[in-house]
């Protein structure tokens, strides 16, 4: 079985203490990750065999393959 190689997407915070939360793949979902960025501060992250999902606090830009989402606050 080939490991999952998921699509990236690039978060840019926009405020101090932005948190990146990842969640875990299978049948409990379960935070496995957590990252705090500072304002402009940009994180890159990948989808995988253990990332499912990707959780975002605070006012952010999400950009992806299918467009650019801003959190609101």
């Amino acid at each position: 079985m080939e490991p999952t190689q998921g699509d990236y997407i690039v978060i840019k915070a926009k405020d101090q203490g932005v948190q990146v939360i990842g969640l875990t793949r299978g049948q409990d979902t379960k935070f496995h990750h957590t990252e705090k960025l500072d304002k402009n501060e940009i994180l890159i992250v990948q989808f995988t065999d253990h990332t499912s999902a990707v959780k975002i606090r605070g006012k952010a830009s999400v950009m992806t393959k299918h467009g650019t989402v801003e959190t609101d606050q």
